[in-house]
């Protein structure tokens, strides 16, 4: 357990390392929900922070107490007046989350220190009481006034976890309820992280009905901003809420995901699919010149639809030669699609759309047509006024979503028809003014 890179499979560790370069030394907030804490997937989430941490991403845990409250209460029978913190918190209630908070981070403590890491529970939190709102005194509930990140980073520099209580404390050291969705993302805030992971029991958000995967912050926003819409599911409205605030607060990257997966939070982090829901600002979505370092990552994301003979076979040599007119998309530094336009020197007012794919778990949600429209301005801009796509499969997308018109061989350009013609792939050919 002391050395748990030892345990990962080599074809994930390689794909790990592709990212250590570009996490190294940042600070990831990892919020475990009380119910996660005690699912027995524990431990496995555990090893998954241990392997962060031996790559040198420092890791910083708050934690949830929702299910330890709700489960003293049952068994006290004392009755709650809120479980998660965000409502009021009468003087029997601060009293259980007290006792459910040192159970929580006990358990959190164990799991630690059986994985040979170090780490600490801390008093870092100043909060101030949330006070009366719409006529309702919140009583022993508080807002985060100040994240002590001098003494955070103290105990980083040394190798040592921080663990935050979804406990803080006023200026004269009396005891307040947090809500541990906003803590974390008041951590991070403090603590310029560039990830916030909220790990649930739950699959990611739900959004329109269904789990989103990828969650631009405007979009997400959108989603909040009609709650008689019902768009977010209610389970999902905290977590939903606070990655909004802490996208637009400064947090590069906010995830949600069920931490009842096993390795779930190492195939969320360094997997350019993961597990759960990513939410992210507009600067991790763009499109951008390919690089050298590109043409192996180009290759394997086209080469399942070669196989499937949705696009024409082009080799590692053919994208080397032509790098300078591919262009790429990412999302969240990760390439998920990519474009190629093609020139024909005998005729400069013609040109093409080639090898425009995206990956299948970033389909239907318009990147194609982003690409398709970014290389027809990139033409425009470049003196074309006609431009080609052939397609032996996506047809119906050029011609339904971006308004080509079937044309026939003859429409080719000489050395793009022989080319045709030699492929024997039988495309359906497509043009369009520019």
């Amino acid at each position: 357990m002391n050395d748990p890179i030892s345990n990962i499979n080599p074809t994930d560790l390689r794909g790990i390392l592709n990212y250590v370069p570009k996490f190294l030394g940042q600070t990831f907030v990892v919020s475990l929900d009380g119910s996660i804490i005690e699912n027995e997937n524990l431990p496995n989430l555990i090893l998954d922070i241990a392997v962060l941490r031996s790559l040198q991403i420092n890791v910083v845990i708050a934690h949830g107490v929702s299910q330890q409250l709700n489960q003293l209460s049952q068994d006290r029978g004392i009755e709650i007046s809120n479980a998660d913190g965000s409502g009021v918190t009468d003087a029997s209630t601060l009293d259980l989350a007290i006792r459910a908070s040192a159970r929580a981070s006990h358990q959190i403590l164990e799991a630690l220190t059986q994985s040979g890491l170090k780490c600490a529970i801390t008093n870092s939190v100043r909060s101030t009481p949330i006070g009366v709102i719409k006529g309702v005194d919140h009583q022993r509930s508080g807002k985060v006034e100040r994240i002590d990140a001098e003494f955070l980073e103290h105990l980083i520099a040394r190798d040592i976890i921080p663990i935050i209580q979804p406990i803080g404390f006023d200026r004269n050291g009396h005891t307040l309820r947090i809500n541990s969705d906003l803590l974390a993302i008041e951590a991070a805030f403090a603590l310029n992280a560039t990830k916030t992971i909220f790990v649930t029991e739950r699959e990611g958000l739900e959004v329109d009905g269904g789990i989103a995967r990828q969650l631009s912050v405007e979009t997400l926003e959108s989603k909040l901003e009609d709650p008689s819409l019902n768009a977010v599911g209610a389970s999902s409205l905290s977590k939903a809420t606070h990655a909004v605030a802490g996208v637009r607060g400064g947090v590069a990257r906010v995830h949600v995901l069920d931490g009842r997966i096993h390795d779930g939070l190492i195939r969320e982090v360094f997997s350019n699919e993961g597990v759960g829901t990513l939410v992210y600002g507009n600067e991790y979505q763009q499109i951008r010149s390919a690089k050298r370092s590109d043409v192996a990552l180009i290759y394997n994301l086209t080469s399942g639809a070669v196989e499937k003979e949705e696009l024409a076979p082009r080799s590692i040599a053919f994208i080397e030669r032509n790098l300078g007119d591919v262009h790429v998309y990412e999302i969240d530094g990760n390439l998920v699609g990519c474009v190629l336009i093609t020139r024909f020197e005998a005729d400069p007012e013609t040109a093409e759309i080639n090898a425009l794919f995206v990956h299948p778990l970033y389909q239907r949600q318009g990147i194609g047509s982003k690409l398709a429209n970014f290389a027809c301005m990139k033409l425009k801009e470049s003196g074309a006024t006609r431009v080609l796509a052939l397609s032996t499969q996506s047809f119906g997308f050029f011609e339904s979503v971006e308004g080509f018109e079937e044309a026939s061989v003859e429409s080719l350009p000489k050395t793009r028809a022989e080319e045709y013609d030699a492929q024997k792939r039988n495309s359906k050919i497509y043009a369009k003014t520019l």
